[in-house]
């Protein structure tokens, strides 16, 4: 079911991307992995809500569905232009699926992203960055085919440097290689290393991401990341708990923004990687807090405080950055990138889907 904001998101989204991006998407098949997650939400309604508009032929939709099997996918299965298929990155052969060989773009994001979940499965988030990559980039360095999505992440500046704030593509990282976020930061710096060399090698036209603090529709409540935990408070009608002083500071990126962002990344059709997010404002996890509060309070009735505790999980701090923050000048200057939502309206945008949503579609 899309519901009324979800719906307004994804218009915005549309609206976002210009004529000649929208051509390149025209008669395309699109093969996505990690459907069921947090941005496959986002992507596979995007295509379900305007495939018609864009001629798509087919949309495959893979994942292992390792967290779950979120019952919103069935309505795209019952379409006859949806594929969805149960596939581990890691251990399955992507040639047994029939419908890749038509894929014209590939959005690869299979891999958990919350840092909750990647501590506690390391080897198969190293696995999926790694090895389920280069299964992907093997099958497909020959074939004809328009653009590849590859998802890396702002982990790999890992605590810049102040100077390094807000950060550019051009800075190297701060990274701790043995530090309990490590099989998420540096799979994903290999697999950057692994794309630059197919495209080189192969002339494979592979666009990298590095998000930035994504939030919003298809966010699961128990994802156990910063907004999501924030809004499961408010549901619930918890106090907010903040589990650290409040002050690392972010900017947070509206997921209709982001995702008119990816896809201007996938349908670039050349190699580059580019920093998607937003550029202010830079806030921190307390101010974050307060928005909540009050935006709860307007939408939910919301009758709770903000509170600060000590997390259980004695490694949740660890290697955490200070600050967050991306310099998307390079993103705005070649792809015409420009979010437009701030934190507060997008918020407010978030806890309004998450009012019109059914239980089984915000948790896991």
């Amino acid at each position: 079911m899309v519901t009324k904001q979800l719906e307004k998101d994804l218009e915005y989204t549309y609206e976002r991307l210009s004529d000649e991006e929208i051509s390149r998407l025209e008669n395309s098949s699109i093969l996505i992995t990690g459907c069921a997650g947090f941005l496959g939400f986002y992507f596979v309604h995007f295509f379900y809500q305007f495939r018609e508009k864009l001629h798509l032929k087919k949309i495959i939709c893979l994942d292992n569905f390792m967290l779950g099997y979120p019952k919103w996918i069935d309505e795209m299965a019952a379409d006859e232009h949806f594929v969805v298929k149960k596939f581990d990155i890691i251990k399955d052969r992507i040639e047994t699926i029939e419908e890749a060989k038509e894929a014209d773009y590939i959005i690869h994001m299979a891999s958990i992203a919350s840092p909750m979940f990647y501590r506690k499965y390391p080897i198969e988030t190293l696995d999926a960055n790694i090895w389920g990559l280069r299964r992907l980039l093997d099958y497909y360095m020959e074939k004809e085919m328009k653009g590849f999505l590859f998802y890396s992440s702002s982990e790999l500046y890992g605590d810049p440097a102040p100077e390094a704030v807000p950060t550019s593509e051009d800075y190297n990282g701060n990274v701790c290689a043995t530090g309990p976020r490590a099989c998420y930061d540096e799979s994903k710096r290999f697999g950057e290393t692994m794309c630059m060399l197919f495209a080189q090698q192969y002339g494979m036209p592979i666009g990298v991401v590095r998000p930035f603090n994504n939030y919003g529709p298809g966010m699961k409540i128990n994802d156990k990341r910063v907004p999501a935990d924030f809004a499961k408070n408010i549901v619930d009608g918890n106090d907010i708990t903040i589990l650290s002083n409040g002050s690392p500071s972010r900017t947070f990126c509206y997921i209709a923004d982001a995702v008119a962002g990816y896809l201007k990344i996938m349908l670039y059709g050349k190699y580059d990687y580019f920093n998607i997010g937003i550029e202010k404002p830079e806030i921190t996890i307390s101010k974050l807090a307060e928005i909540y509060k009050a935006v709860g309070q307007e939408i939910f009735d919301y009758k709770g405080e903000v509170k600060y505790a000590i997390s259980e999980d004695k490694e949740y701090l660890t290697n955490n950055p200070q600050r967050r923050c991306p310099n998307i000048e390079k993103s705005g200057k070649i792809l015409g990138y420009k979010p437009g939502i701030y934190v507060e309206e997008g918020v407010r945008r978030f806890l309004q889907f998450i009012k019109e949503s059914p239980e089984e579609n915000l948790l896991w």
